[in-house]
């Protein structure tokens, strides 16, 4: 790839004499190619851009529509937070770095972003992991959610904090190799061996462990339930065929009405043959009349009870496909999550644990680790698509801050 060299000048302002002397020092700034640095620029500029738009209007909902005025939504607004910042504070100078091949600001720039960098990441991933248990309590324990205030939720987030900024600052009070960026080009985490498997653990591994058993435990709640209501219909399914094969036997047993005559009354004849006087062949004709009447009742209740359960069978297949379908999304809906996050940072933190064991050994193209990185980033552009996709409450809201209801109803 061709590289081409800009010569930068910059004052040093000194002060040790009485008299103030200013000096100037030459600084080579190795950057890619022009085309390279505006394609890359354009790039991951709208990749900020996609990232700040999708997490102010998570914060926005969350503070603008009543519907999502809920403790459990905190988290999610924490999460937005973190994700704004860095996407604001992390993401431009990363840029800054990919585009130039050797670091020009000052070393406490590079102090600061590194920082940030940690501090915003890990708060990041630490929040989708309170959220996973927050979903866990809530699936397994009903008075989980009476109890579940804002302040609980709110000593979470600070707790959330509190682990992010614990693995973020170790490096200001020096845990981390000497290292001047001004002079060797580098701004780079600390690449002490300890502080790694500390930070690399702290940030992600140990996040991801607690947040892969907590959804294969919400997903096996979730199926248990699911199929607790199945199992349960089926017996409901049972005794109605039950109750129905016991209207069959009680209302026209076989042959009952075998001998009787609807098309017409005959006089019934006595020993002799004479025919009965008219008084016993109409009662004996009324009840013939009335046998026939129950037989056809009780044939046109068979047919409404068998009408019936073919009514109730094709509602019970519709509600166990739907069981199914609800199974399958909530499987799915779990699986985008956890998928979403082990794909964007698990290639990142790879690299970062393994790099200060084996950079003597293995080389790792600076391109390939800038891409192990922005996937990581990346993850804070998919928080606020995957996190309210499945919220009707938040897409509603969205639809209102788009179309102006919002400011509509302020100025009203």
């Amino acid at each position: 790839m061709e590289l081409s060299e800009t010569t930068l000048s910059y004052q040093v302002v000194s002060n040790d004499t009485p008299t103030t002397t200013t000096t100037i020092r030459a600084l080579t700034i190795t950057i890619y190619s022009t085309e390279h640095m505006i394609a890359t620029s354009i790039v991951l500029g709208l990749m900020i851009l996609a990232t700040i738009i999708g997490n102010v209007f998570v914060i926005a909902a969350v503070i603008l529509e009543r519907s999502l005025h809920n403790v459990a939504n905190y988290l999610i607004l924490s999460l937005a937070v973190a994700d704004l910042m860095v996407a604001t504070l992390v993401m431009p100078i990363s840029v800054l770095k990919d585009i130039s091949k050797n670091w020009f600001l000052p070393n406490s720039v590079c102090d600061m972003h590194n920082s940030f960098d940690v501090l915003y990441c890990t708060a990041s991933i630490l929040h989708l992991v309170a959220i996973a248990i927050d979903r866990y309590w809530a699936v397994t324990s009903i008075a989980y959610i009476r109890r579940r205030s804002p302040t609980r939720i709110g000593i979470m987030i600070l707790l959330v904090w509190a682990a992010a900024l614990v693995i973020s600052i170790p490096p200001l009070f020096g845990w981390k190799p000497e290292n001047n960026p001004e002079i060797t080009g580098e701004c780079v985490i600390s690449q002490d061996k300890f502080y790694t498997v500390y930070s690399t653990v702290g940030a992600f591994y140990l996040p991801m462990t607690i947040m892969i058993i907590i959804y294969l435990r919400i997903y096996q709640v979730a199926r248990a339930r699911i199929r607790k209501e199945k199992f349960v219909k089926k017996e409901d399914k049972k005794k109605t065929k039950k109750l129905a094969a016991a209207a069959d036997k009680t209302s026209s047993p076989k042959g009952e009405y075998s001998v009787v005559s609807c098309n017409g009354c005959s006089p019934e004849k006595d020993s002799s043959g004479l025919s009965k006087d008219v008084d016993n062949s109409d009662m004996h004709c009324a009840t013939n009349g009335n046998s026939c009447d129950e037989a056809n009742a009780a044939m046109l209740k068979k047919d409404a009870t068998d009408a019936a359960s073919k009514v109730a069978m094709s509602a019970m297949c519709r509600r166990e496909k739907l069981e199914l379908k609800r199974e399958r999304k909530a499987a799915r809906t779990l699986a985008i999550i956890t998928g979403c996050f082990l794909i964007c940072w698990l290639p990142f933190f790879i690299e970062a644990l393994v790099m200060p064991f084996v950079k003597d050994k293995i080389h790792i193209p600076m391109e390939l680790s800038s891409f192990f990185l922005w996937l990581g980033y990346f993850n804070s552009l998919m928080n606020p698509i995957i996190y309210t996709k499945f919220s009707p409450e938040f897409r509603n809201a969205f639809r209102k801050i788009l179309f102006g209801k919002y400011s509509r109803k302020i100025n009203r």
